[in-house]
């Protein structure tokens, strides 16, 4: 009796499912907008340039970079600490561009080798556009060659 109103139920629900889809397909795309979405105007983004910190995208980056060396390169290294962090460049780029923090700094990894760290700090950069984003660059680890060569183009 169960399997009975389940199959009820499923059969149901493809039906009002196939009925709101045979609706939709027959509106004209013409009409996508609304008039209320048409008479709004949308001017975009205003960036104010408040950007964190160098030194706070450090804990991302490391975190970060041992997630992908653990899943995608199988392998156990972490960045252990870092020195001689600076900012390179602040709003490198065009004024109408996304704000960025440019930054180096030498990170230390559990191998014991001291490798340079290109990063950008992006204002509202972060999920969904949600707090700051942070694009990094391992110098000599870069091994999907995302930014190569050297990292150069993780750099303003």
């Amino acid at each position: 009796m169960r399997d009975l109103f389940s199959t009820i139920r499923k059969l149901t629900l493809a039906l009002a499912l196939g009925a709101m889809a045979g609706l939709t397909a027959f509106s004209p795309a013409v009409e996508a907008a609304g008039v209320l979405e048409r008479g709004i105007w949308l001017s975009g983004p205003r960036y104010d340039g408040a950007i964190r910190p160098c030194s706070e995208a450090l804990g991302t980056i490391s975190q970060q970079f041992a997630e992908k060396e653990s899943k995608f390169w199988n392998s156990a290294l972490v960045i252990t600490g870092y020195a001689n962090v600076h900012e390179v460049a602040f709003r490198a780029w065009a004024n109408d561009s996304i704000p960025r923090r440019f930054c180096t700094a030498s990170a230390m990894l559990n191998d014991g080798r001291a490798r340079q760290v290109h990063f950008s700090v992006i204002e509202d950069g972060g999920f969904a556009g949600f707090d700051s984003g942070v694009e990094w660059c391992v110098v000599g680890l870069d091994r999907n060659w995302a930014y190569n060569p050297s990292c150069k183009a993780a750099r303003p």
